[in-house]
């Protein structure tokens, strides 16, 4: 990705990121001074800088980690935190009932000055008043990414937030661009960013990194990504940073044609930093306005059935087809992270102090088997 080259341009400077997991702890190296607190009501807040599993940590980390002191250095090290902890796996029921609920977390954010709201978790259920909390936030200008889900081989699902409409899902690929195995499809994929082979915290005793990965990561990487391009253009509207993105990402196929397996394609910030008068086009107009009116499809192309899909019909579609890649060590609840085309011989460093792991995405990043989504 050139972060060198990046951090030139734009480190995520004066741009908070709501970060929705299993809380953040604010006392790793890498994390000391990135996290602000939402000052707002203390319920809504409830031990959001004690993380009881290490996935929420890790994708602040990744996000805006410093790497000091031998941790992760993010992608927009300039960018600021912003935890909340909601009740998921490995959180015990009594603390579990006293977690926010998600609907109230992401009405709070809409109300803060964060602009962006990484979400790297999913479930198979969607609701109502969730799809109205998404509205809102929406509404009050906020960019919404989410992981589409690490189950493809085992039981391919819907998973949300990801799938709910002005939410950007987020899927995984290996290192050379092909989807990851385990990254969900459909047609609620917006883009992707590798997620294999990434570092994390092993656990909450956060006394070492373990390989990690999955749709998590790669959510946050790309929440990242959107606080390099807003920090840079601070006047851009939501639907400008999230169309730079898409306009910018690496893909072989037509703009007009998005995979159900990539979506758009592998971010590509730098595209968009590099070019100081990249027209990121209208301030009002939505880049994901087809999709959010066409509503769900499964693998055939026709409508899903759920209780906050758009009751507009879509046109029929194709039906899927295989994927490639490899697995990678990755929970239930992840998200998104960062990639190059085919074009550059490029690597994605992620530092752990003085050492470095390298993610190479290099030629034949787009040599995937895909289905459309239909329009």
């Amino acid at each position: 990705m050139k972060t060198d080259e990046m951090w030139k341009v734009s480190t995520g400077e004066g741009v908070k990121v709501a970060v929705i997991d299993t809380g953040v702890n604010p006392h790793t190296p890498s994390l000391r001074g990135q996290i602000v607190a939402d000052k707002g009501a203390a319920r809504l807040t409830y031990k959001a800088t004690e993380d009881y599993k290490g996935h929420g940590t890790t994708m602040a980390e990744l996000i805006v980690g410093t790497g000091a002191g031998g941790g992760l250095k993010g992608l927009a090290p300039g960018a600021q935190v912003v935890p909340y902890r909601i009740a998921m796996k490995g959180l015990n029921k009594a603390e579990a009932a006293k977690a926010p609920e998600l609907v109230d977390v992401i009405k709070a954010v809409a109300d803060s000055d964060a602009k962006i709201i990484s979400m790297s978790f999913g479930s198979d259920g969607d609701s109502e008043d969730e799809l109205e909390a998404i509205k809102y936030a929406h509404a009050k200008g906020k960019l919404m990414f989410a992981a589409t889900g690490n189950d493809a081989e085992r039981n391919s699902r819907i998973g949300y937030p990801a799938a709910y409409p002005y939410v950007v899902g987020v899927a995984a690929s290996d290192e050379s661009g092909k989807v990851a195995k385990f990254s969900e499809h459909g047609n609620y994929v917006d883009l992707a960013a590798p997620g294999l082979n990434m570092p994390g915290w092993c656990d909450n005793s956060f006394r070492a990194y373990c390989d990690k990965g999955g749709t998590s990561a790669a959510t946050a990487l790309t929440s990242a990504s959107a606080a390099l391009v807003w920090s840079a253009h601070p006047d851009w509207t939501a639907n400008q940073v999230l169309n730079s993105l898409i306009e910018t990402a690496g893909r072989d196929w037509a703009r007009d044609d998005p995979s159900t397996y990539l979506g758009y394609g592998l971010i590509r910030p730098r595209k968009v930093l590099e070019n100081a008068n990249f027209d990121p086009g209208p301030a009002d107009t939505d880049p994901l306005a087809r999709e959010n009116a066409v509503g769900l499809l499964d693998d055939e192309g026709k409508p899903v059935k759920s209780s906050s899909s758009p009751s507009t019909a879509p046109s029929e579609g194709p039906g899927k087809t295989g994927t490639s890649g490899s697995d990678s060590e990755a929970d239930g609840t992840s998200a998104a992270a960062s990639g190059e085309d085919s074009s550059d011989d490029t690597t994605l460093w992620v530092i752990l102090g003085a050492a470095a792991a390298v993610l190479a995405v290099g030629g034949g990043a787009f040599a995937v088997i895909r289905s459309r989504r239909g329009t």
